[in-house]
């Protein structure tokens, strides 16, 4: 009886102890970019995970997977859906195809504005609306405030740009959804998407002769290479990314460790976001210097451009199929109305 007794608890140990090591096995996370390491995004994001590590006390392995070495951030969104990634901070223009209300950056209220005005709405009660939207209709979760990538303006190849009717006759790529594609048209340009990791080739090939962009981006990319000679600091829109885990992965990591991951995340976004703010400065003087010709429209300039825009709100709420309300919310946030 007593060696029955043993030998089953012999057993007993020796089932449970794969279990017991897979317990203790850390959580792996599969963090996908699609910018190159030398993008601020990607180093910020590179920081995150190796801080998140420590902090978790090992119980979460984070690899990042840079340059769309996973998935490029189109396909992020399906890819966490699926069980192909973990975490993305994909941008709202990659997700438009999932919830339209994502395009209400580009609605005409938003050119030309700082990123204090913009922090406004998204960091307010538009934004998270925008974000109960995308968590239900994806099956994520957003884990903090937006991550800045900043003003995205007008490059050229071939064209000077003085000002905004200098646009006009143009290709111009654009990174996704439609209403970057309805801003392009009504510069009297032609509009062209091509996903960003195809981008020098694309540019040096012919292929667009003119992109909306950020500073960061052109110097991370170093598209002077690629044919860049010009650039029009018009703030067409201004760009940030959605931080956002699987819901399964996000079950998986339990209540201690998803505190431990959004107060990380809050903790270091204000300094993200400032970081990020002087990389976009600091790459217009790179950019000078590698032989591209900046030109800075006046305030006046980009105000009297967006009163034209204004004039267009009515029809491109609708074709983009954004939630009238939540246009006025927006609207009301950055002070704006019909005719401003």
């Amino acid at each position: 009886m007593l060696r029955r007794t043993l030998m089953g608890g012999v057993a007993a140990s020796a089932v449970a102890a794969p279990a017991l090591l897979r317990a203790q096995e850390p959580l792996k996370m599969r963090l996908s970019l699609d910018t190159s390491a030398t993008h601020t995004r990607t180093m910020q994001m590179t920081e995150f995970a190796k801080e998140l590590e420590k902090v978790a006390s090992g119980k979460i392995k984070i690899e990042v997977f840079h340059s769309a070495q996973l998935f490029r951030d189109r396909d992020v969104g399906k890819a966490l859906r699926q069980g192909g990634a973990e975490m993305g901070v994909p941008g709202p223009w990659n997700l438009t195809g999932i919830e339209a209300n994502l395009d209400i950056t580009q609605s005409p209220a938003f050119y030309g504005r700082t990123a204090a005005e913009i922090y406004k709405v998204i960091d307010g009660d538009v934004g998270k609306k925008l974000n109960g939207m995308l968590e239900k209709k994806l099956g994520v979760h957003i884990v903090g405030k937006w991550l800045d990538l900043g003003a995205a303006h007008t490059f050229s190849t071939t064209k000077p740009l003085n000002g905004p009717d200098d646009l006009k006759g143009l290709k111009i790529r654009t990174s996704g959804g439609a209403g970057q594609m309805i801003r392009v048209k009504f510069f009297e340009g032609v509009p062209n998407f091509t996903a960003w990791p195809d981008v020098p080739l694309a540019l040096s090939q012919g292929t667009f002769d003119a992109l909306f962009t950020t500073n960061e981006s052109v110097k991370s990319a170093k598209l002077w290479e690629s044919g860049v000679k010009y650039g029009l600091q018009d703030h067409q829109f201004f760009a940030q990314y959605i931080p956002m885990v699987s819901e399964a992965f996000w079950k998986k990591l339990g209540p201690d460790l998803q505190k431990i991951l959004t107060d990380m995340w809050a903790s270091k976004i204000g300094g993200w976001r400032t970081a990020m703010a002087k990389s976009q400065a600091e790459a217009v003087d790179i950019m000078k210097k590698a032989g591209i010709t900046i030109v800075d429209p006046s305030a006046a300039v980009l105000e009297a451009t967006r009163k034209k825009l204004m004039a267009t709100q009515d029809a491109v709420v609708k074709e983009l199929k954004l939630d009238p309300a939540l246009v006025a919310e927006a609207n009301a946030a950055l002070g704006a109305s019909s005719k401003s």
